[in-house]
């Protein structure tokens, strides 16, 4: 892997849901993920203690984030504090986006580690209702 430029082929391939490829890399302080879902698939509510903005690249999703639901189509961006609980659902065609997050996401640093922060990055129970 060049130390500056991260091709598909060195990320951390993670496949969390049922039609969802996740494929991150980290820097010094953040992880970028490229979130590909296929039509109708689903991101289960989860939420995490780490900010996340991220971008639509195609397609069109209802985000349920603290549970309102929103409309995110191609083009549009969104912005979580952490401890926020969201869900992600593709509607009728394939969906790419890119999500950074930060700090850095542990649990995207190997395919199996998704979902499963260290008990110094998971936010008090009062986060997580």
């Amino acid at each position: 892997m060049n130390r500056y430029i991260v091709g598909r082929e060195d990320c951390v391939e993670m496949h969390p849901f049922a039609g969802v490829t996740m494929l991150a890399t980290c820097g010094e302080k953040m992880t970028l993920s490229l979130v590909e879902m296929e039509p109708h698939s689903i991101i289960a509510e989860h939420s995490h203690p780490h900010e996340q903005v991220g971008y639509m690249i195609e397609g069109e999703a209802e985000f349920v984030i603290a549970g309102k639901s929103y409309r995110v189509r191609a083009g549009q961006m969104w912005r979580l504090p952490g401890g926020v609980p969201h869900k992600v659902i593709a509607l009728n065609k394939p969906v790419r986006a890119v999500d950074a997050f930060y700090p850095i996401r542990t649990d995207m640093l190997s395919p199996e580690s998704w979902g499963s922060l260290s008990p110094r990055e998971n936010p008090p129970e009062s986060a997580n209702p």
